[in-house]
Order: structure tokens, then C-alpha cells, then sequence
């Protein structure tokens, strides 16, 4: 079945930035029901169909792969901070101090930055940023749990749980706290009867040579 004008504008706008929300609201959805509507949409093969034929007609323009993404994410995901910085055992160096002062001590940990000429492709690619400061060069790699991530995404490591699912452990917890609800206003309309006399008896015995109780018993 054809997609509908909405529908296919959908389609255009989630392969823009894969956010079915916003794709949704962009498509002409209402925002408050653009949620609602953009999973509905993902659960339809009609959609569904055309999404990936989209993915697939954008990866032969621009000659990407999935294995191509997948290797890429792995030199982050997968990198060394090793072959980048290099440190060693952490020393005390004297230092000259300033004019009219002292030597002074300070503790040098061998740290220095690989030449960048021995960094592998590989561990160059995780690599985010190469700044200078004022206390020397910075280097800062990419997201490495981030790449983890979503590298389990695409080999199904991570797998969601289905809408049924969702929906009926939703439905569980529902009845659970109705359960509850009406266990809590049963208690507070039918207190626990307290059997405890409100004051204690108190029981005698009379001595054989006496005629008043003596030895009060409670």
C-alpha cells in the first residue's frame, strides 16, 4: 500500500537525523501526540519498507557501509590511551626558582605525548582534538563507551523489548499498585481489633489466716 503524503514526509525527515519524534513534528504531527504517532509509524512494514530503502539508496550514493560505520566506531570504541600518552614512574626534580629565590622540588611523572608520526591510522581515528595551552599539548579521544554502545546496537546486542511486552509489564504494574491502593484503604476502614483489656484485672489470693485479699496478682 502507498504511503500517504504525511506518511512519506515522515519518511524524508527521519532519515534526515533518525529522530522519530522529530520527524514526526517536522512531518506536520501535532506535537503532543508526535511521540505516539512517530512509534506507531516505526511499527509499520509499509514504513518501515521505505525507511530502509531509503538507508539503503543513501548508502550506494555515498559508497558507506554498514561494516564501514562498524570498523570506524571500533577504532573508538576499542582504543588505547597507551598509544597516545606515554608516562612512566612518578620522580622529584629540583628546579630553579625564581631570581632571589631558592631550588624547588616538584614531582615529574615522565608524562609525554606520542609523536604523531607513531600513532597508528587506528588510534589516530579515536582521537577527538590536539589543542595547545598554556601548559602544553592536549589530546582528548572520542566517546569510547559511547562507540561500545552503539556498536551493541547495531549487532542486536542491546535488543528493546517489544510493544506487547512494554505494554503488558506496564499493565502488571498497574494492577499492582491498584492491588496495593485498595489493600491500604482496607487496613485504614477496618482497623485490627485490639483483643488487650482496656485495664488490667487484678486477681487476689487470701492467706489462710486473713480475711483481706493480700498479694495483689495483675
Amino acid at each position: 500500500m502507498a504511503l500517504t503524503a504525511k506518511q512519506q514526509r515522515f519518511v524524508d525527515e527521519y532519515l534526515t537525523d533518525l529522530n522519530a519524534t522529530q520527524a514526526a513534528i517536522r512531518a506536520g504531527y501535532s506535537e503532543k501526540t508526535a511521540r505516539s504517532i512517530s512509534n506507531e509509524n516505526m511499527t509499520k512494514p509499509d514504513i518501515q519498507a521505505a525507511i530502509a530503502k531509503g538507508m539503503q539508496a543513501r548508502s550506494g550514493r555515498v559508497e558507506i557501509t554498514q561494516d564501514m560505520v562498524l570498523r570506524e566506531l571500533a577504532k573508538i570504541g576499542f582504543s588505547d590511551i597507551r598509544k597516545v600518552v606515554r608516562w612512566g614512574e612518578t620522580q622529584v626534580r629540583m628546579i630553579d626558582g625564581e631570581e632571589g629565590e631558592t631550588e624547588d622540588m616538584v614531582p615529574y611523572h615522565g608524562l609525554a605525548l606520542i609523536d604523531s608520526t607513531e600513532i597508528d591510522d587506528n588510534t589516530a581515528g579515536a582521537i577527538a582534538e590536539v589543542s595547545q595551552g598554556k601548559d602544553g599539548l592536549k589530546v582528548k579521544l572520542h566517546d569510547k563507551k559511547g562507540a561500545l554502545v552503539d556498536i551493541g546496537r547495531h549487532l542486536g546486542m542491546f535488543s528493546a523489548p517489544s510493544h506487547v511486552e512494554l505494554d503488558a509489564e506496564l499493565k502488571r504494574i498497574e494492577v499492582e499498585n491498584k492491588r496495593l491502593l485498595n489493600e491500604k484503604l482496607r487496613r485504614e476502614l477496618n482497623p485490627p481489633k485490639d483483643d488487650t483489656p482496656d485495664h488490667a484485672v487484678a486477681e487476689y489470693t487470701l492467706s489462710p489466716d486473713e480475711d483481706v485479699p493480700t498479694s495483689p496478682h495483675l
